[in-house]
């Protein structure tokens, strides 16, 4: 795997690994509960128009998340 970036920097139909999630509290309990954990698979597939908020593809179903969310998710690109 390459090197982590936050889930914010991470590009459209990029595929992508979760390594961690530093969010603690009701934040990181949210996070955890909607699928987002670590060794998850994930692709941002697409990003609204002022980059706010990001739409994720894993599992079975679409996520979108406000960019203040994503600072808290580390991951790691996959090789297509």
């Amino acid at each position: 795997m390459g090197n982590t970036i936050c889930l914010r920097k991470a590009k459209v139909n990029q595929h992508l690994k979760i390594v961690t999630v530093s969010a603690s509290g009701e934040l990181g309990r949210r996070i955890r509960d909607m699928g987002l954990i670590p060794g998850t698979e994930c692709r941002v597939i697409g990003r609204a128009p002022l980059k706010d908020p990001v739409a994720l593809r894993l599992r079975d179903f679409t996520l979108t998340l406000r960019n203040s969310e994503a600072d808290h998710i580390t991951v790691a690109p996959l090789e297509d």
